[in-house]
């Protein structure tokens, strides 16, 4: 997770370096880094929100697993072919 908001920091950093190189209105420059700010947020929590749901999914899965691999399938076999015999 910090390695995907450093990398949301130094893209937002560039565009902030942009805005401060080529605007000169003050208004403007201020409303556009509000933006970029409000960007940086909702990607961040976008983010956070994506990998904190892939986690979960990956122990849920991991957790059913587990639980099939410790079904014992020789009995279930044979007691469907004890089912089927009779």
């Amino acid at each position: 997770m910090f390695g995907l908001d450093t990398a949301i920091d130094s893209i937002q950093t560039t565009k902030k370096m942009w805005v401060k190189t080529f605007v000169t209105n003050e208004a403007i420059a201020k409303a556009m880094n509000d933006f970029v700010d409000a960007q940086s947020d909702y990607t961040k929590k976008a983010v956070k929100t994506g990998v904190d749901t892939a986690t979960t999914m990956t122990e849920e899965t991991a957790k059913i697993v587990q639980k099939f691999s410790k079904i014992d399938y020789s009995k279930i076999l044979d007691t469907f072919t004890t089912a089927t015999k009779k």
